[in-house]
């Protein structure tokens, strides 16, 4: 069995959320900013690289790590 679907779903950086200019990022939000690309099903962040500032997901996955990055930061998480 190969998924038709696991190549449409991407990870990203810490690093990426934390140059976004935004404070809510969402699944088009990241479309929008070109990190992902626009035919893009789910996104998940990873611990890689390190946040500085305060973001709110919302729609997006994250490992156990980087979630408590972002809520570290001030930031929180909302599937």
């Amino acid at each position: 069995f190969n998924s038709l679907t696991r190549a449409r779903n991407y990870e990203i950086r810490l690093t990426d959320l934390d140059r976004m200019p935004l404070d809510e990022i969402d699944l088009l939000a990241l479309q929008a900013a070109g990190i992902v690309p626009g035919d893009a099903l789910s996104a998940k962040v990873i611990l890689a690289g390190a946040i500085s500032r305060k973001v709110t997901l919302k729609g997006v996955g994250a490992t156990k790590g980087a979630k408590a990055a972002i809520e570290a930061a001030g930031g929180s998480v909302a599937e």
